[in-house]
């Protein structure tokens, strides 16, 4: 099974991981987006959100196509999660992030569809069973970023990151994209307790329907 956890910087994604990595019944990974270790791509996107890739940034299209072509590396993993009907494969952001971040960047709804066309389409990267929505106050997510990276002085925070607009408008994104549950179903809240017991509720059913 595949669940993706969606949200803006510092709104408290890997404690949301870990808590389901130790709360679930079942064997549990977890992958996270971009991939900037592993995937070429993903170390482009990052050389040019820091600066070192000329005018790079200035296309949200381009900056999307180098987010995709991360994931459309990491596709058989993908596949294979989604096809497990025993283990869960936790998302560190997916395809909605590319969504959500290209539109608060455009400005416009279309971007979205044509995420969804290059990635789900085109790629033929698997839909997620649920995709989670941290809906943490922007402020506090702020602020949670700013002191991470303070105290870890080899992470400075790139250039969407210090974009306070551009995460407030990538959270409303997220919000359009959860009420209109955007390529499947969605949760969208900031209470981790509830989170939690979903996915919980979610895993049930699925080993119910597969016994």
């Amino acid at each position: 099974m595949l669940i993706s956890i969606e949200g803006i910087d510092g709104a408290g994604k890997n404690t949301v991981t870990q808590r389901l990595r130790r709360e679930v019944d079942c064997p549990v990974e977890v992958l996270g987006f971009p991939r900037y270790e592993d995937s070429v791509h993903a170390q482009l996107a990052q050389e040019a959100l820091y600066g070192r890739m000329g005018d790079l940034t200035d296309s949200a299209y381009g900056m999307a196509t180098l987010f995709a072509l991360d994931r459309l590396g990491a596709k058989q993993q993908l596949e294979e999660a989604a096809a497990s009907k025993d283990s869960l494969l936790i998302l560190d952001r997916y395809v909605a992030s590319n969504a959500a971040y290209s539109a608060a960047r455009v400005g416009e709804e279309s971007v979205v569809d044509w995420v969804y066309d290059l990635e789900f389409g085109r790629f033929g990267l698997p839909v997620p069973q649920l995709q989670i929505f941290l809906d943490t106050d922007v402020e506090e997510a702020g602020r949670r970023a700013v002191s991470r990276a303070a105290e870890n002085e080899n992470r400075t925070r790139d250039r969407y990151e210090r974009d306070a607009g551009l995460q407030a408008r990538t959270a409303a994104a997220y919000r359009r994209l959860a009420a209109q549950q955007w390529a499947g179903q969605w949760i969208a809240t900031a209470d981790a307790d509830m989170i939690i017991q979903s996915v919980k509720d979610l895993l049930a059913g699925s080993l119910q329907v597969n016994n």
